[in-house]
């Protein structure tokens, strides 16, 4: 059945319409989260699937079809822009830790697409459905087509022009999403969680899009992560590791940081306040095989998994446990200042009474040990092993019982 001009130009007007009620409904959900102190990220999570997913595809798909019809009648040139600049603030949205600034950042994306789409409601569709030389019904077929089989990335590519990572990325969390979108969401997130390992140190800015990419994609997973090692048996005592009141940004970098400072046979509690789903396949991607993963309390306001290292696991954080009888190294002169004492703190709490790790650090961990004295004073020993003047190595032990 053949489509009248009339239907066409309507069809392009709820198209419209439906997005821009799509990402205020989005915004919204933001603002309501972050007002009721709510966690937020899954609700900035959304907004950037659903641009990434809805929004920019259809804008890049105005661009092949219907703009180079209606070049003569209005400036392409600054509604291009636009689109542009959605993208970029999805990438700003994606990199924001503080709920108030996620807020702004994601209404000010619904009310950017809201004035783009009435403009080119006002002016360029009227000018289309005027003119008689164009075909609108046509123009809506090519426009259906470019959607459904875009292979190039949204305008966000040009905007970092030369930008091959970025590109490639942009591509690949397009065909994550499709394979989702297929049936396929443990795959894709599994192809995007292999995507963060492999960006993590060289490009962090992209790997914080790929994070945002994975809570959507794990929203369309049913079940528990699969691929944690099966011999994971938690234990009766760990410490807590509650991220609740970090920023969003640093709290998959502090959970990794906490893995890093166990020793074999040792793990920690994490206690979120939202599904770490996402999490666990970052952890697949670059510790297969290495980790344990059990949910203790899941949900539906607290989360509570045991991340644990299996006692044969080798350490990722310069920890020498070749030797049974040897106390391991947790060398933590590579780990952010800001993060040391807890991870060292983490790492006391996981011993067996009698049992020691070495400390190497890049200074005299004298401050530390005050802090030893004040929360462990006559439960801990503390031999200094090498005092400079580049390396210290302090022996710290748990007394036994």
């Amino acid at each position: 059945m053949a489509v009248t001009e009339a239907e066409a130009y309507a069809a392009m007007l709820a198209r419209r319409k439906a997005l821009d009620e799509g990402l205020k409904e989005r915004a919204d959900a933001v603002l309501a989260a972050v007002t009721s102190a709510r966690p937020y990220e899954m609700a900035v999570a959304d907004v950037i699937t659903y641009l990434a997913e809805e929004v920019l595809p259809h804008a890049t798909a105005e661009e092949k079809a219907i703009y180079p019809a209606a070049a003569k009648h209005a400036d392409i040139g600054e509604m291009t822009t636009e689109h542009v600049f959605l993208s970029v603030a999805s990438s700003r949205l994606a990199a924001l830790t503080d709920g108030p600034a996620a807020v702004e950042q994601a209404r000010q994306i619904a009310d950017l697409f809201s004035a783009h789409a009435a403009k080119e409601n006002e002016v360029l569709l009227s000018a289309l459905l005027a003119d008689e030389s164009v075909d609108l019904a046509s123009l809506l077929g090519e426009m259906h087509r470019y959607t459904e089989h875009a292979s190039t990335p949204a305008p966000a590519a040009r905007f970092q022009d030369g930008d091959l990572q970025a590109e490639l990325l942009s591509l690949l969390l397009q065909g994550a999403a499709a394979l989702a979108r297929a049936g396929g969401a443990d795959r894709a997130c599994r192809i995007a969680a292999s995507a963060w390992a492999a960006l993590r140190e060289p490009r962090p800015d992209l790997a914080v899009k790929v994070t945002a990419a994975l809570h959507g994609l794990t929203r369309k997973v049913d079940g528990p992560v699969a691929g944690a090692a099966p011999d994971s048996v938690p234990v009766t005592v760990d410490p807590n590791l509650d991220v609740r009141d970090m920023p969003p940004a640093q709290r998959h970098v502090t959970i990794f940081e906490a893995y890093d400072a166990l020793l074999p046979g040792t793990g920690f509690v994490l206690v979120n306040d939202h599904d770490p789903k996402p999490l666990g396949y970052q952890f697949e991607a670059e510790h297969a095989g290495g980790f344990t993963w059990d949910y203790l309390e899941n949900g539906p306001e607290v989360w509570r998994v045991r991340i644990g290292r299996p006692a044969a696991a080798a350490p990722t954080a310069e920890v020498d446990a070749d030797a049974a009888d040897e106390d391991p190294d947790l060398d933590v002169r590579q780990v952010s200042h800001g993060h040391r004492h807890g991870l060292i703190f983490t790492a006391y709490r996981s011993l067996r009474p009698g049992r020691g790790f070495v400390l190497v650090n890049d200074h005299d961990p004298r401050p530390l040990k005050y802090q030893f004295d004040a929360s462990h004073a006559g439960e801990f020993t503390w031999d200094y092993l090498e005092a400079g003047p580049k390396v210290w190595r302090v022996r710290i032990g748990r007394t036994a019982v």
